[in-house]
């Protein structure tokens, strides 16, 4: 209660309603798996220099453009030179009506006692590129700068970096003509702050442009000509020498002075990102160091990073480095990590006693609550045991507490019905669902040869059924079964399952894709692999995720009200809009809500233990929909003068 100390007249706001509670989304996709490119968590260590933590959480993505630009396109990864299952995959997702995905890539780094360095995995490109130097001749010096791939792997070696330089035109305002008893005042760098780079010029003529235009080359500015601006103190600007670090006034007679930048373009493949109107100056806001630096840059996608840390160069040094680059000069030396293992899908937990140590995996997909469906489709690329264990793993990341998500589990490639009916033994949970058989594209990678056949592609089906079930989620709801849906964008299935196959199929948990002529390739099961009756169908289990979830996270205002009547009617009537509305949209049986659903929060479902320890206990039980699996007309012979029975 508020105190009321002064006499006066008080206005106080107060709610006369129950609080609301909005539904989860429930079309969220998760993946973890290899990408060509893109974030992965690491820690590392640059020589003399302090650690870069990249601790990136899983990364959002609307569309498969988005997708491309944070991770690459759809070519082979891995040591192996596998197929990029987990791109195909985000592909298939988006195209059958996907909205939503978070993708934790992995990567299983090659690590020498225990620790990540630029050594290893990470393409390169030192500045100036040092010429070859023979067997026994001395040394290489060492680079000004390094480029660097931001992210691991063997692609970083496909970046190529271009630098061009830029000059203005003249920015240097001379002083008026000096007027008797008035002391001379400096001259004025129009527009320029402190931490900016010019090069002076003498006398008259044209300010040459940065880059020659026959040659392509750039016109290097003469070292002795760069200056740093600065101010002294008073509001005045200065002009340092970089080479011995004497500052001066800005000259007031016929100099002129040509503001420099540089523009740093980075080409892979089709994708040229380039990044106007760097500064050399290493404090400048706009530092070609802070705009292209490893953490946290400027374009969270950008590909690559400069590493100053062997020695800060000056801005004369640094130019003249990176002006060897004036032709597109590929980075080197990036690799892939060791082996793909179930292991490495699964992940690690963040560490408690380390900021730095993220999570990884499937672990770092926990860490993102909105996710409701999850898989990861590289696991058909592990030996029988580690896919065997890649599931598991799923099954358990899904069955975790407050998870609330179901996965999606993909058969090994080219299996019988004999060998996917054992595949699916293995496994028992109400929180997943396996789909057979795998599906055959047109490879988007093959050049089209009007001579020659389409080149086609097997790719498990999980991505394509995750769409269905986000594209099922908003044009229906989350109670309708994800199944007799249209699957797009596929050729045909890997086998044929007939009528009689899915027979054997069906009962087991499997559920089948099926072509139908002239209805096209369809889903036609919806069964979670549970041996439990109750939870057989996937869009119960789903639909039971989301009022779960939904009454989870709308309700934490509770924690910590006092745990009595008023709270307990309070409680109870928000849970009953939220289900009233639930019903009204299909998702429970019943022609009245009383038939649909009842919450109980009382005397009768506490005793006085419970709210002696602080427990508060609400009973909530709903009646679902089935899905018509099974619909059966019966049909039989009627004469004209027969009686209805």
């Amino acid at each position: 209660m508020p105190e009321y100390l002064t006499p006066g007249v008080y206005l106080e706001e107060t709610s006369f309603r129950s609080k609301s509670i909005e539904g989860v989304a429930t079309s969220t996709f998760g993946m973890a798996g290899l990408t060509r490119y893109g974030p992965t968590p690491y820690y590392l260590t640059p020589p003399g220099s302090d650690p870069l933590p990249m601790t990136p959480q899983p990364t959002l993505v609307t569309s498969f453009t988005e997708f491309e630009r944070a991770f690459g396109g759809l070519d082979n990864v891995g040591l192996a030179d596998e197929s990029n299952y987990l791109a195909f995959a985000a592909r298939a997702f988006f195209g059958n009506g996907g909205q939503r995905l978070y993708v934790a890539r992995v990567f299983p780094f090659a690590l020498a006692d225990n620790a990540i360095d630029l050594t290893k995995n990470f393409a390169t490109l030192p500045i100036p590129v040092a010429p070859a130097v023979p067997p026994g001749g001395p040394p290489a010096a060492a680079p000004v700068a390094t480029w660097r791939a931001r992210w691991p792997g063997v692609a970083g070696n496909d970046f190529n970096v271009k630098v061009s330089l830029q000059r203005s035109k003249n920015v240097l305002i001379g002083a008026a003509a000096a007027v008797p008893g008035v002391p001379a005042k400096p001259g004025v760098l129009q527009g320029l702050g402190p931490a900016t780079v010019v090069e002076l010029f003498t006398g008259s003529g044209e300010i040459p442009p940065g880059t020659d235009p026959k040659t392509g080359k750039p016109n290097a500015p003469a070292a002795g000509n760069l200056r740093i601006v600065g101010s002294d103190g008073t509001g005045n600007q200065t002009l340092t020498d970089p080479a011995t670090g004497t500052a001066t006034p800005v000259p007031a007679d016929g100099t002129r002075a040509s503001h420099l930048t540089v523009t740093v373009t980075v080409v892979w493949g089709r994708r040229i990102d380039v990044y106007p109107g760097l500064e050399l100056g290493t404090i400048h806001p706009r530092s070609i160091a802070k705009v292209l630096q490893a953490v946290d840059p400027t374009d969270e996608s950008s590909l690559v990073w400069l590493d100053l840390s062997s020695a800060p160069p000056s801005p004369a040094d640094l130019l003249k480095a990176l002006l060897t680059l004036s032709q597109p000069t590929y980075l080197s030396a990036g690799t892939e990590g060791a082996a793909l293992s179930a292991e490495v899908i699964r992940g690690e937990k963040a560490d408690p006693d380390h900021v730095n140590l993220a999570a990884t995996g499937l672990e770092a997909l926990m860490e993102v609550e909105d996710i409701a469906i999850v898989a990861s489709p590289n696991a058909v690329g592990l030996s029988e045991a580690d896919h065997k264990t890649a599931v598991d793993d799923l099954i358990a990341h899904c069955e975790a507490p407050r998870a609330y998500r179901i996965g999606i589990i993909d058969p090994p490639a080219d299996q019988s019905l004999s060998q996917v009916r054992t595949f699916r033994s293995q496994f028992d949970s109400t929180y997943a669902a396996l789909y057979y058989p795998w599906v055959e594209i047109v490879d988007p990678r093959v050049k089209v040869d009007p001579s020659a056949a389409p080149a086609h592609l097997g790719l498990p089906p999980s991505g394509f059924t995750a769409g269905i079930y986000a594209r099922n989620d908003v044009q229906r709801g989350v109670h309708k079964a994800p199944a007799n849906e249209v699957i797009l964008g596929i050729t045909k299935f890997a086998q044929n399952v007939t009528y009689d196959r899915q027979a054997v199929l069906n009962p087991e948990g499997i559920n089948a894709l099926r072509f139908f002529e002239g209805r096209a390739n369809r889903v036609w099961g919806a069964r979670t692999v549970s041996s439990d009756p109750e939870w057989k169908y996937v869009n119960v289990r789903r639909l039971f995720i989301y009022l779960e979830h939904s009454i989870d996270k709308s309700t934490q205002w509770a924690v910590f009200e006092p745990n009595n009547e008023r709270l307990w009617a309070s409680i109870r009537q928000s849970i009953e809009d939220f289900l009233l509305v639930v019903w009204r949209t299909g998702a429970l049986m019943g022609t009245k809500p009383e038939e649909a659903f009842f919450v109980r929060c009382d005397r009768t479902t506490m005793a006085q233990n419970d709210l002696d320890n602080g427990r508060l206990i609400c009973l909530i039980g709903v009646a679902p929909t089935y899905p018509a699996e099974f619909v059966i007309f019966r049909i039989g012979q009627w004469t004209a003068d027969a009686q209805q029975g």
